[in-house]
């Protein structure tokens, strides 16, 4: 089984967006504000997944898709708490519809409703509800709810405690993503995101977190941002800091997804990170959507790298396209289990 650990619901029907705008316009003028949750049918899901994401499996040949509502349209810095708690429960709802439709294609993961400078207890309610009575598997983190200007403290201050807390007794991993970026030094999927992911590998490097929380998992995406390319400056500094080596440090809880889109960085991610910290991922239909002159391939067509290493062996495959992503995901074995032995029941006898 191929599992792709980052999707994002980027096709979703257009009133989602248009109850967005809405809602945004509800801030200025509360008579703009929607009144009830936007109105989509099954069958627009369908068209929307039919002809992007569910093609794209067909032809690049993986089987489920960790999936979760498109990144960039988390948009914490908008608004205040009860905005984002509006606007988080209304995008999982309808990744909860996708997983129902298509069960052996998707499983799912949540969007927390974080605001800058309001303590991420107050999401746990909703991963609580998305964890409990959805079935989802785990939440995406944003570490800069403010959109670029890092407002809020690390992820490693004791503010983030009881999210934590409430992770691991989940047994859920959180997979760090930032949102857009209001913040106009930088672009969003090319500076922003990749920030973000190397900002938060260097905050758990300098912090004790895994000790008070040794079972807590994060997936750093996008390849880890900066992380593999500069892995010994990284291993230099914590040496330089007296703090253990980075295998021991953090490799038992940060783990990097394969949404890197050129050979030569996939390449490099897996000579550099251990195989049993790396999960495949495409991120499709996602920041690259075009073909790469160069190869003829979709940018995001990430199986094609990982096919073509040549010292990678059936089992080290078989690690990063399924077995670390059910280490990773704690409950995805039981949803796969479910899912797929209720479809085997379903058949007609041959």
């Amino acid at each position: 089984m191929i599992i792709d650990c980052h999707g994002h619901y980027t096709t979703a029907p257009k009133e989602l967006e248009a109850f967005r705008q809405r809602q945004i316009a509800g801030l200025k003028d509360p008579s703009q504000s929607p009144s009830e949750a936007p109105k989509i049918t099954d069958d627009q899901i369908r068209q929307s997944l039919e002809t992007a994401q569910l093609k794209l499996q067909r032809e690049r040949g993986t089987d489920v898709t960790i999936f979760s509502p498109r990144a960039m349209g988390m948009g914490h810095h908008i608004g205040d708490a009860k905005t984002s708690e509006q606007w988080s429960r209304v995008c999982n709802d309808l990744i909860y519809r996708v997983c129902s439709l298509y069960p052996q294609n998707f499983v799912g993961v949540c969007q927390l409703p974080q605001s800058p400078g309001v303590p991420p207890a107050n999401s746990i309610p909703e991963l609580t509800r998305c964890i409990k009575e959805l079935g989802f598997i785990g939440c995406n983190l944003n570490p800069d709810p403010s959109g670029g200007h890092w407002s809020d403290p690390p992820l490693t201050d004791r503010f983030w405690y009881p999210l934590y807390e409430k992770m691991v007794e989940f047994n859920v991993p959180a997979m760090i993503h930032v949102s857009g970026s209001c913040n106009p030094n930088f672009h969003a999927t090319g500076a922003h995101y990749l920030n973000g992911d190397t900002t938060a590998f260097m905050q758990f490097l300098t912090s004790d977190i895994f000790r008070d929380f040794p079972s807590l998992k994060f997936v750093i995406p996008h390849g880890g941002g900066a992380v593999p390319y500069h892995w010994g400056r990284y291993r230099g500094i914590a040496q330089d800091l007296k703090r253990p080596p980075l295998a021991e440090l953090l490799l038992k809880n940060v783990y990097f997804d394969t949404c890197v889109y050129h050979q030569a960085g996939i390449d490099l991610l897996t000579k550099v990170i251990p195989v049993e910290n790396i999960l495949f991922a495409s991120e499709m239909v996602g920041a690259v959507k075009s073909i790469d002159p160069e190869t003829g391939h979709y940018f995001d067509d990430t199986k094609r790298y990982i096919e073509a290493l040549p010292w990678l062996g059936a089992e080290d495959k078989r690690k990063i396209y399924e077995g670390n992503a059910r280490n990773v995901y704690g409950r995805l074995n039981a949803q796969l289990e479910g899912r797929f032995s209720a479809s085997k029941a379903t058949r007609a006898p041959v």
